[in-house]
């Protein structure tokens, strides 16, 4: 059985209920669990998710986000939210892959509240494996090298945010290490 739908008359997230969504969620509650990484993870504490003007965070999701992506969806999974993800493949309906490609180089991805930058790639692999690993999973995959630990924090459980507190997605450690599963709507904003 599915979690419940986060829908609301405001916005509507779906939750994917297949295998692959199923064995990742497994994954974060059992091998994550108070488990502490090594680096260059910097871990974070509880409290910076705590409630502040908008949710867990002190600003308001951006109302102009890249790539098109739903400032309403972004708003409930940013600020509203521990646990729940954009519906996997959300990323590829948006803009992102028309707008980007391997010509773009290196592209920075910015918090959708703050547009602090969160996580910068392809680092260390091509585009193509990027967004292979990406279609793989169903949501935009980032390893530690893309990482901008200056601003991105991960829970002892998995969780990962930014220090001004914006739900991110979740670290799902594979065969090649950390993977940072991330919600396109929480990096979506625009660098100020």
């Amino acid at each position: 059985v599915p979690p419940p739908s986060l829908s609301s008359s405001r916005v509507s997230v779906r939750w994917q209920a297949n295998e692959h969504t199923l064995r990742d969620s497994a994954h974060v509650k059992t091998k994550n669990m108070g488990k502490s990484f090594g680096p260059p993870v910097v871990m974070g504490t509880e409290d910076m998710m705590s409630q502040k003007a908008y949710g867990t965070s002190a600003v308001p999701i951006q109302s102009d986000l890249r790539w098109n992506c739903s400032v309403k969806t972004a708003d409930k999974i940013c600020n509203y939210n521990r646990h729940y993800a954009e519906h996997s493949g959300y990323w590829e309906t948006t803009t992102f892959l028309q707008t980007e490609s391997a010509a773009s180089g290196e592209i920075t991805f910015c918090d959708s509240n703050t547009g602090k930058p969160l996580f910068v790639g392809p680092k260390g692999r091509s585009w193509e494996d990027f967004v292979r690993e990406s279609r793989a999973h169903g949501w935009p995959s980032f390893r530690d090298a893309e990482v901008n630990w200056e601003y991105v924090r991960l829970l002892d459980n998995g969780e990962c945010i930014s220090v001004d507190g914006t739900h991110l997605g979740h670290n799902l450690p594979d065969g090649s290490g950390n993977r940072y599963c991330i919600n396109l709507v929480s990096v979506a904003g625009r660098a100020l």
